[in-house]
């Protein structure tokens, strides 16, 4: 009897192992296929990626961070409160600068010591972040303040550059979740995971070899001065923009791949519109209508930019770029309180 008891208990796992390559052969061959598409049209799929994915990507991150917010902080009350401040105030400033960037309110002195300061103020952020964590497990970790301020003085020297590190540095975050989803739900399939990591620089290098001489891409009309110059193509002379947007549209396609299939996929499956295990819904004293209505309130935003993006590209992707940085800050906390 007790022998039959126990039987049950090996299936899963034996399942989990043995779909770990039908896991990993279809990512790698999109990463593959995603590469080669992408380096033959790097404008147009920059375009169309934006426009389909990034709002939808948005809302299931809302989605995975959601069940992550604990409904009493308790001990990490300042952590949060460290963290969800952060967000605004940071993601306020950058919206302020911007708009005093695009109204030529600021000289390109100004906007050079603008950006240097909130590169500042988000490096000090993040390390009271790391700090307060570590606090809570009862470990020094003071050290990050000296990494922290190194950074900072070389934020000062080249600002423009860190806002370009935060461009091709954010979507590689997605595939960092990704890793904590599948070591917390699907441990066996880390390992076929690693692999298909480890071959990512590879594509890239072959990526740039195929493009480091390619022309520069077209930049007549707004819209595609502006794509080449988000990827950096002002600051990186020489460098051929051809190869520079395909390289941040290959790595954000994988970003928003890693949200929109992966990470659903490794541990949210068809369950993205339940709330019964969302604390902030489900604890005693918790808001579930408000956790729904958030959530169909997000959803709406996502209607609302497919709509702005088929009325008015240029600007709803000027828009939506500016208001994103809230999602890129928002990560940083969560991100932090898994490691």
């Amino acid at each position: 009897m007790q022998e039959i008891a126990r039987a049950p208990a090996h299936p899963r796992p034996k399942r989990e192992a043995a779909f770990a390559p039908r896991f990993a052969v279809p990512f790698f061959a999109f990463c593959v296929l995603a590469a080669l598409v992408i380096s033959w049209w790097p404008l147009q799929l920059s375009i169309a990626t934006v426009f389909l994915f990034a709002g939808p990507h948005n809302w299931m991150e809302f989605r995975f961070f959601l069940p992550r917010m604990p409904a009493r902080w308790g001990r990490s009350r300042p952590f949060y409160a460290v963290g969800l401040g952060g967000v605004a105030a940071l993601t306020a400033g950058y919206v302020l600068l911007y708009a005093l960037g695009q109204t030529w309110y600021l000289s390109e002195a100004g906007w050079t010591a603008g950006a240097a300061l909130w590169t500042t103020a988000l490096l000090l952020w993040l390390c009271a972040l790391v700090h307060l964590r570590a606090r809570q497990l009862r470990r020094d970790r003071s050290w990050v303040f000296a990494v922290g301020f190194a950074l900072c003085a070389v934020a000062w020297l080249a600002p423009s550059w860190f806002g370009l590190a935060l461009v091709y540095l954010h979507p590689l975050v997605a595939l960092w979740f990704l890793d904590r989803q599948l070591k917390r739900t699907r441990p066996r399939w880390r390992g076929a995971y690693h692999l298909c990591l480890a071959a990512l620089p590879l594509i890239l290098v072959l990526m740039w070899t195929q493009l480091a001489h390619a022309p520069n891409l077209p930049e007549e009309g707004a819209l595609p001065w502006r794509i080449t110059q988000h990827a950096g193509a002002g600051l990186l002379a020489g460098v051929s923009s051809r190869l520079l947007v395909a390289t941040h549209v290959f790595l954000e396609t994988v970003h928003y791949g890693a949200w929109l299939v992966l990470i659903p996929l490794a541990g949210l499956g068809s369950k993205a519109w339940r709330t019964d295990r969302i604390p902030l819904a489900s604890a005693r004293g918790g808001w579930p209508r408000t956790v729904r209505a958030a959530l169909v309130c997000a959803a709406l935003v996502v209607l609302a930019l497919w709509v702005g993006f088929a009325a008015d590209y240029a600007t709803t992707r000027d828009i939506y770029f500016t208001f994103a940085m809230a999602h890129v800050l928002a990560e940083a906390p969560f991100l932090i309180r898994l490691l």
